[in-house]
């Protein structure tokens, strides 16, 4: 999978002159926001949808005057399985990315 670019930047971290690899804060800070980023693109597909659906239905709401509470219930949960449904195998190879980038890393230190 070389469509993530995270992996090289800690093995280029991890590498030091002396021949000796160790962790430093540098790589910590590294693959702490890597991690970040990961959770932020691995849970946006589902969170953009679920406020897409629920601005359209809150504008629904406010045009025709219906203020019934669990209408947006259904329709929030449909609209977010289906994302995760259609989004599925990129989330999925987008988190086998970083854990192979992870597992990749420990031999070097």
């Amino acid at each position: 999978m070389d469509g993530i670019y995270w992996s090289n930047r800690w093995y280029n971290h991890s590498i030091s002159g002396t021949g000796q690899d160790k962790m430093t804060p540098e790589m910590v800070i590294t693959i702490g926001r890597d991690a970040i980023t990961t959770m932020l693109l691995v849970a946006a597909p589902m969170l953009l949808s679920g406020l897409i659906i629920g601005v359209t239905i809150s504008l629904f709401q406010a045009v025709t005057q219906i203020h019934e509470m669990t209408l947006t219930f259904i329709p929030k949960i449909v609209i977010v399985a289906v994302s995760l449904l259609v989004f599925l195998p990129w989330m999925t190879n987008i988190l086998l990315d970083f854990t192979r980038g992870l597992f990749g890393l420990i031999p070097t230190l």
